[in-house]
């Protein structure tokens, strides 16, 4: 079956790149694993050393940072997150990676441009502690992404999920809503790529069959691949497209003419 992938690109803006403050968790060393890879993707990544025993002085050093560099995106992890809460941004999106503002700080609600990505398997920080948040902050659900499978986030899908929050963020535009739950969920399938817990379907042209199908938002508002029909194996040009409100239609056409 062939997918769509990701695309790596540079992300500029009026010809310059794009700046990202990274806020690292306790104990965690600068020039890890995710500002690495927001780097590798095209951000200019501030990853300032936080004090690791004076969340107070840690502050003081994001907001520095902040003020100095004036980032496009601000991107907190586990304390970090608490960091990021915690310092004046403005209007400034903010990507929150299992965020432990429950042990750290005063600041109990988020602005309206930021988004939580949180594994209900983490062992670290309670995934409900993001989901009280949430309500503190009146946010819709769709704030809070299911991400994951620990408290690190630090395999490709995780990483991927970050990455793609950071671009929707800073760009202003809409977070999809794919459905009612509480929460979007990216579990890494299989094959190691993110993927959400929604599905769709088509008809195939050459069959008749119905082909069920996951869909992945991570991708875009529209999006088109090619696969073969698991039934009689003829490939189809397959189409997702996500409208204002966030709902989904499906459709396909054959990638050759068949008949």
């Amino acid at each position: 079956m062939r997918r769509c992938e990701a695309n790596s690109i540079a992300v500029f803006c009026k010809g310059e790149r794009l700046k990202l403050l990274f806020l690292h968790g306790w104990n965690s060393v600068v020039g890890g694993v995710k500002p690495t890879y927001l780097k590798n993707h095209g951000y200019v990544v501030i990853d300032p050393p936080l004090d690791n025993d004076n969340f107070d002085d840690a502050v003081r050093t994001g907001q520095a940072a902040y003020d100095l560099h004036k980032p496009d995106v601000v991107v907190g992890s586990s304390r970090g997150g608490a960091v990021a809460m915690n310092i004046e941004s403005g209007d400034t999106p903010l990507v929150l990676l299992c965020p432990a503002w429950k042990k750290w700080g005063k600041v109990t609600k988020l602005k309206s441009n930021a988004l939580i990505l949180h594994s209900p398997l983490d062992d670290v920080i309670p995934f409900e502690d993001s989901v009280e948040l949430l309500s503190n902050s009146e946010l819709p659900s769709e704030t809070l992404l299911d991400v994951g499978r620990d408290h690190r986030l630090a395999d490709e899908s995780s990483l991927a999920v970050m990455l793609w929050a950071c671009d929707l963020l800073r760009s202003g535009e809409k977070i999809p809503i794919i459905d009612e739950g509480p929460k979007r969920s990216f579990l890494p399938r299989d094959d190691g790529q993110s993927a959400t817990s929604d599905e769709g379907s088509y008809i195939c042209d050459a069959c008749g069959e119905e082909i069920v199908i996951p869909i992945d938002f991570t991708q875009g508002s529209t999006q088109s691949y090619v696969e073969d029909c698991p039934v009689c194996c003829r490939a189809n040009i397959v189409h997702v497209q996500f409208d204002d409100n966030g709902g989904s239609e499906v459709w396909a056409e054959p990638e050759q003419d068949y008949s």
